[in-house]
């Protein structure tokens, strides 16, 4: 049975194969966290509106949508919902089991732009030094920060 599975895969061929795996196999969402920094260490912390009351604290995070690259989600993500710039640096996490959820956390560095909150999904955005965080800070993205450092790298 084996073989006869593993010959008529070989027939399928490219597209043909990717339709099956993509019928066959589990659909992810990806989540993308950006630890982003500035000059002087500080992380930036946005208080965002739908997340529990208790916590509401917590870094610039969003979905990937198909076909980008992670890194560029976070650029996107922390432009969407601030209006602020910023370049990724290294990978700091990746992170499945979570039903249909992988979880990826970058580093970045703030470059540049103009304070401009999306008033649907973040209340307010703050610089914090990693030493004096908020209360309701997520637990996970507390972690994070931690790891991290100084500045982000390039």
């Amino acid at each position: 049975m084996k073989r006869i599975v593993a010959r008529a895969w070989k027939l399928l061929r490219g597209s043909l194969q990717w339709r099956v795996l993509w019928f066959t196999q589990a659909k992810f969402m990806i989540g993308v966290t950006g630890v982003v920094r500035n000059d002087r260490g500080q992380v930036l912390l946005l208080k965002h509106r739908m997340w529990p009351d208790a916590r509401p604290w917590g870094l610039p995070t969003g979905f990937a949508v198909k076909g980008e690259e992670f890194a560029q989600t976070v650029v996107r993500e922390v432009r969407e919902e601030t209006g602020l710039e910023v370049v990724p640096g290294r990978l700091v996490r990746v992170k499945s089991g979570y039903r249909l959820r992988a979880e990826i956390a970058y580093e970045a560095r703030h470059v540049g732009g103009t304070l401009r909150l999306d008033g649907f999904e973040i209340l307010a955005a703050e610089w914090f030094s990693p030493d004096a965080l908020p209360e309701g800070l997520q637990e996970s993205h507390a972690r994070l920060i931690r790891a991290g450092g100084g500045p982000a790298a390039s």
